[in-house]
């Protein structure tokens, strides 16, 4: 490796480091300033809490055993929406890319499937599944499962056309061409997808958790309302911004590679 090529790379990690570091300053300075208005009553704090509080809540939580148990269950039902979303919509695009007049057939009922609010379907879903885990699973996969299908074929039928030819000149199968070409030129698309697929699950979990759970994390905020208990609403929501960060990074670690 020449000198150049040493300085570059050493460049790039000083302004990584400078990005991260100025992050976390800004964090810092967000929850210090909240934290100084809140305690110099110019905000309310019984409509913002504060940080202090924040931290409180959560300490009682996990004194009272009542932190983890929720967190668990909002990440399981995470981890299986996402698992089976991610499944499904390799497949299902795998088979509109195969069958044009299916996937025309079905473009504009994916379209309006993907603009209907999924929250309007949460008491069908419970009236036919119940008021149970399974519901708020279904709830996830709804809210998550179009929007991956349609990147995911999208970047399928996109696919470069030249390359395809080249291997139909060779008698390809459309299975060596959906291995050879497809799948692999869309590597990346379908990592990607994953990226989007943790997050929109994550948030169907919630939804579903707000319409039908006793347990999790959307329980706790749904609670926290109900009571007017602001703390518990900002503690579930800080819980919530943390596990999103470390899922996403987690799938972005995996997926870069």
């Amino acid at each position: 490796m020449s000198n150049e090529q040493k300085q570059y790379l050493k460049n790039i990690k000083k302004q990584n480091i400078k990005i991260i570091f100025t992050q976390i300053l800004i964090f810092i300075l967000f929850i210090t300033l909240w934290q100084i208005l809140a305690n110099k009553n110019i905000i309310n704090t019984f409509i913002t809490s504060s940080p202090k509080q924040i931290f409180i809540t959560i300490k009682n939580l996990y004194i009272q055993n009542n932190l983890f148990p929720h967190i668990l269950i909002t990440i399981k039902e995470t981890i299986i929406s996402f698992i089976l979303t991610s499944i499904l919509s390799i497949i299902i695009s795998i088979m509109l890319y195969n069958h044009n007049f299916i996937a025309k057939v079905l473009d504009p009922y994916l379209t309006i499937l993907n603009s209907l609010p999924k929250v309007a379907l949460g008491p069908i879903i419970i009236i036919w599944i119940g008021a149970n885990t399974k519901s708020i699973i279904l709830m996830a996969i709804l809210i998550s499962l179009i929007v991956s299908i349609q990147t995911i074929y999208n970047g399928f039928i996109n696919t470069d056309k030249l390359k395809i030819k080249l291997l139909k000149t060779f008698n390809a199968s459309k299975k060596d061409i959906l291995i050879n070409v497809v799948l692999k030129e869309n590597k990346s698309t379908i990592l990607n997808s994953f990226k989007i697929n943790i997050s929109m699950c994550l948030i169907g979990v919630i939804m579903g958790e707000f319409l039908t759970s006793k347990t999790g994390i959307g329980y706790l905020i749904l609670y926290g309302s109900q009571v007017f208990n602001l703390n518990l609403v900002m503690s579930g929501i800080f819980i919530l911004t943390i596990i999103s960060i470390v899922m996403y990074k987690l799938i972005s670690k995996n997926t870069d590679k």
